[in-house]
């Protein structure tokens, strides 16, 4: 089944704190990131809106010239508070505010590559829209629950118009 496009949404600058790695989809450290960072996480506040953020920065020409060893920095993170203050072990990123497609994935994350073949290969060139250089993140919220089949997760893709 794949995915539901949820809607567009423009939203502003957020900042955020985590942590962060240089990794491939080839040498997927994903796993890695998750568990040091929420090992860690009990020392941050309260992530804003209750929800954390799995996103990834790519070379701008990272979906021209797409390779799967091609490294890219990948963030387990959340929205921190305007007064927040950096706690050691931690960076902050800010996301750029900007127009996204938000699509709702269901199912274990295991099944995200066929969630995310269907937005690049069907929805993005069929939809008017073209990628844009900024992060592409995953929210994860109260009913995101990594492997168990009901688990629901909301994919944001940085866009613009065609």
């Amino acid at each position: 089944m794949p995915p539901l496009f949820l809607r567009t949404e423009l939203i502003a600058e957020k900042q955020l704190i985590g942590h962060r790695r240089t990794m491939s989809l080839a040498a997927n450290t994903t796993p890695e990131l998750w568990r040091g960072f929420m090992q860690q996480r009990v020392t941050l506040p309260p992530p804003v809106g209750g929800v954390l953020y799995s996103l990834q920065v790519y070379p701008a020409d990272y979906f021209t010239t797409f390779r799967p060893e091609r490294t890219f920095e990948k963030w387990a993170a959340l929205e921190a508070t305007a007064t927040s203050d950096l706690v050691i072990g931690f960076e902050k990123l800010t996301l750029p505010g900007g127009l996204y497609a938000v699509f709702l994935h269901k199912g274990p994350a295991s099944d995200g590559p066929a969630t995310f073949r269907y937005i690049f290969g069907t929805w993005l060139p069929n939809f008017g829209y073209v990628l844009d250089d900024r992060p592409h993140f995953e929210v994860l919220g109260a009913k995101y629950q990594n492997e168990v089949p009901d688990s629901e997760e909301e994919i944001w893709i940085p866009i613009k118009p065609r």
